[in-house]
Order: C-alpha cells, then structure tokens, then sequence
C-alpha cells in the first residue's frame, strides 16, 4: 500500500493569482521577486548568504517551470536545471481568503466558499463591547494594543508596559485572526493558552478564523524573544477534509507542526510539535521512518511565512529557502516503493510588498517519489486538486472538490 507525505512551505507563493488586483496583491510574487533581489545582490546579507537564489533541488522537480507556468517568466538569476523529474505545475486558490486555514483547508479538498470576519484597520481593531466581555471573561484589568500590527513591532511596543501591568497584549491583521502575545512567566504559558480558549468561544458569533497565542519571554525592549509554544486556536472545517476521509477509512494522519492547530484537531492521528524549519525536517524524516502503508505525514514549514515573509526579510527568506532545498535528498533517501512527496504552499507573502500581510498568488506543486514519471500537469484551477490526488495515491474515494492530476 502507497503512503503519502505532503509538505507545505507555509506563504511560499510564485505570483500570477488571476484574482490578486481584487486582494491588491496585483504583481505580487514571493519567489520571482526573492530571486529578482537575490540577482541583483538585493539578498546578500553577510555571514548568511549572498549570490542569486540558487535552489538546485526543487529546480530539478519543477519549481522553474511553475513559476513560469504562474507568471508567463522565469525567476531572474536562477540556473534551469538540465532536467526535471516528477509531476510539476501550478494551482490557483478558489478559497475566498488568502490566509492559513482556507489554503491548507483547501489543498486537504475543502474550499471556503464563504466569507470570514475581519477587524477593520483604524485607532482600535476590536469593538468594545468584545474587549469587555474579555475582560470580564478572563478578569483582566484591561488590555494592551487594541490595533493592526506585525507580531515583533507590538511586543517591542507594548511588552514591557505589559510586564508592569499585567494586560495580554491583543492585535491582529488583514487576516481573520485575533492574536495574544503575553510573557510566558510574568503572565504565565497556562494562563495565556486558557485566555485564548475563552476569546475563541467568543468570537465564534463573529466568524473569526483563528485566535492565536504568541508567547515570548526577555524582561527588556532589548531582550524579547518569541518562543515555539505559539498554539493555534481555530474554527473547523465547514465539511470533511481529506483528514477526516482518511481516518474514515482506518488510515492515519501524522500531522507536523502546526497542521493540528489550523484543522482544530480533526482528522489526526498524532500531532508532533517543533520549533522551526530544521527541526520541523528533523521531525519529519523521523515520522517517515514510523509512518506505516496507508498514512499520510503532513508537514507545514512554518519560518518562511511567520520569521521572513511577515518581517519583510528578503536574505531571510532566500537563506531559509536554500537550506530548505538542501534537505530534499535526505527526504528521497527514506522513500520507498509507492511513497509520493507533494510539496506546495498555502499562498504567499511577498516580502518585497507593501505592508506586512499575505499575498493572494498561485503556489507551486512539485510531486515526486519511487516510479512517478516527470509531466508538466499545467495550471491548476483549485489547491483541492492537491488533496485529491493524495486520496487517489492512497487508494479512498474521491471527495467532492478537485480532481487527481495522477
């Protein structure tokens, strides 16, 4: 029996979403305008990396001819490899947000078909009425931030008034996401997870998507630093993904990093907790040691979207996306027989766009393993046809959105 494993590199997107002006994301593309910066030295950054963006291994499964599949071009710089192996082509999302949970929905065959709250930019994000039942909830003295803001930029802003203070500090984005960032001792990791579990009860009226926990420890402006207990507190799925189908039909779902927190939980088996891409691969190649015919390890490499896109960081990104790709033969290397790797991304985020949100772009598909001919599958009208081809590797009924490109 086939076994599956399906990789996301978490905001990893090649431009050319046909839909991107309506998200004002129109030119918007993570790796050609990486690769753009890296030719022109724009993503030198000494001691880390310098040169074009040189990406051998992915090159070889078909990232170039995605990206040209996406955009009409080939990312400037990057050497074209003399072959390429496995299946490759591009998937555009239907889903009507570009963010976490409606692209990994998405790609596991459920699309969002409708429309999540958001909090509006301005003074504060969040009504008063919702910072009081907050308040009260969790008898807090008050809170802190109340606004839009970039993870790092808020605790440098608002951390040490919240040492003094006690008040969890509250922000969110262009997301449907409402996030907690509180000192893991001064507040204490309990309390804050405890904290989110009630906001999350609470904003379930307003369709918000996620609640976030952002812990970080340092008692200075100077010194603070986030921790890998961040914890993911969605809404589920508005119908069965491929999770659920596959553990219908006796399989099971290991799910690395944060893949258990964007499905609530549903639809696995194990979850396995790193912090970090190098130990997330760790993790990973371990699990498919364990990993017995039938299941499927579903991985999200999450520092290329929350430490580089986010942060704007080009060198950042590029760096993150060479060890990455530097890493792919250990992955081969475990393979056996009737084992399929897919790798993709659930949308993208562009660290030379304006702000510091998401992108609405296509993501690539590289498919590989033991006895998988190369062929271009073309532009894809939907990430579920992802899921779907999973489901057909794996030998369950098709569900009800995409269609298999084996």
């Amino acid at each position: 029996m086939a076994r599956a494993f399906l990789f996301v590199l978490d905001s990893f997107g090649i431009g050319g979403a046909p839909d991107a002006p309506g998200y004002g994301d129109d030119g918007s593309d993570t790796l050609g305008h990486i690769a753009e910066f890296c030719a022109a030295g724009a993503g030198d950054r000494k001691g880390l990396r310098q040169g074009p963006l040189v990406l051998p291994n992915m090159s070889a499964l078909g990232l170039l001819t995605a990206a040209k599949l996406a955009t009409g071009r080939l990312p400037a710089g990057m050497p074209i490899p003399d072959r390429v192996f496995g299946l490759h082509g591009a998937a555009s999302e239907v889903s009507h947000g570009k963010d976490t949970p409606s692209g990994h929905w998405e790609i596991a065959g459920t699309p969002v078909m409708f429309d999540w709250g958001y909090f509006p930019a301005g003074e504060e994000a969040f009504p008063a009425t919702l910072v009081e039942a907050i308040c009260r909830e969790a008898n807090l003295p008050g809170i802190l931030g109340n606004c839009h803001a970039s993870g790092t930029e808020v605790i440098a802003r608002f951390g040490e008034e919240h040492i003094r203070t006690g008040k969890p500090i509250c922000y969110t984005s262009s997301d449907s996401v409402f996030q907690i960032a509180a000192h893991e001792t001064h507040f204490g990791l309990e309390r804050l997870l405890s904290l989110c579990q009630i906001v999350r009860k609470l904003l379930d009226p307003l369709n918000i998507g996620r609640v976030i926990a952002r812990p970080f420890i340092g008692e200075t402006v100077h010194s603070f630093e986030r921790t890998g207990n961040r914890r993911d507190y969605s809404v589920l799925p508005p119908e069965p993904t491929l999770l659920d189908r596959l553990i219908d039909q006796g399989r099971k779902v290991h799910a690395v990093g944060k893949i258990a927190d964007i499905f609530a939980h549903q639809g696995v088996t194990r979850m396995i907790k790193a912090n970090g891409n190098a130990a997330l691969m760790d993790a990973t190649l371990k699990t498919i040691d364990e990993a017995a015919d039938g299941d499927l390890v579903f991985t999200n490499f999450v520092d290329f979207d929350m430490l580089y896109g986010h942060r704007r960081d080009v060198p950042g990104y590029a760096a993150a996306l060479e060890a990455f790709d530097r890493r792919l033969p250990e992955v081969h290397r475990k393979l056996k027989p009737g084992d399929m790797v897919l790798m993709t991304a659930d949308h993208g985020c562009d660290p030379t766009w304006r702000g510091t949100d998401h992108t609405r772009e296509r993501v690539p598909i590289m498919c590989f393993g033991p006895g998988i001919r190369s062929r271009n599958i073309g532009l894809r009208s939907t990430y579920a046809d992802i899921g779907e081809t999973i489901a057909a590797h794996l030998g369950i009924p098709p569900g009800r959105h995409g269609r298999s490109f084996l």
